[in-house]
């Protein structure tokens, strides 16, 4: 099954985790997360009726840029050092892993207008993950007052590698409670709508726990391809 029976069988589950827990489909953004695979693929995925693509990477993030010339809305959604900050800004529409001042002020400095950031949180509290933890969330989010170039519109958390159900809907549902907290201070340049959860294998349970952007690779665009992986050697 190619690029659009995936996405028909993605967005056939989202209505059903949606049927569930009352909510509107239209309200759950796909991010095709394109990272494994070729700039050809990801036009497939556009082709097919995504909107948005995600890169973890600011080579392979300014390569499908490029190719795909404003097909479709970028979110950086990988670690992002300070000194790449540069090859993405005014590229970017969404960045999801705003995680330490340091980051904020090179963003703020680079950019020459609001750039739309997800705070990066580590709701599990593996030592694997980036993010900061739950506890200093808030603080930081109210620093960030003093960045006029930092919007923040919501959360961003990877949960942990599981088949425990419980496990996962609890973290996502820990980050939910955390962005309506959030939401509920009312700031100005803070105002905490999204919440990017949820995976290949965990979009279900993320959505049923008030997903607004779910990121998904293998399960819509396949794994490794040619051209990626001969680029990768």
């Amino acid at each position: 099954m190619g690029v659009s029976g995936n996405l028909r069988d993605i967005n056939s589950k989202i209505k059903s985790a949606c049927l569930k827990a009352n909510r509107d489909p239209e309200d759950v953004r796909i991010i095709a997360v394109t990272k494994y695979v070729s700039k050809e693929k990801a036009l497939e995925a556009v082709e097919a009726g995504i909107a948005d693509i995600g890169e973890n990477r600011d080579e392979g993030f300014l390569e499908k840029w490029e190719f795909l010339n404003g097909k479709a809305s970028f979110h950086f959604i990988g670690s992002l050092q300070t000194r790449k900050v540069k090859n993405i800004i005014g590229k970017a529409d969404y960045i999801h892993s705003l995680d330490r001042l340091s980051l904020a002020e090179e963003i703020n400095k680079r950019a020459t207008e609001p750039v739309k950031c997800l705070v990066q949180v580590n709701v599990s509290g593996e030592e694997s993950k980036h993010g900061l933890n739950p506890s200093g969330v808030v603080d930081f989010i109210k620093e960030l007052v003093e960045y006029k170039n930092i919007h923040v519109e919501g959360l961003m958390t990877m949960a942990p590698l599981t088949d425990d159900r419980e496990k996962l809907r609890k973290c996502f549902r820990d980050l939910r409670i955390l962005r309506d907290h959030i939401k509920n201070l009312r700031l100005a340049h803070a105002p905490c709508e999204e919440l990017s959860m949820g995976m290949s294998n965990d979009y279900t349970i993320a959505i049923e726990e008030g997903a607004t952007m779910i990121r998904i690779g293998t399960a819509l665009v396949g794994e490794n391809d040619s051209e990626v992986q001969k680029n990768e050697h």
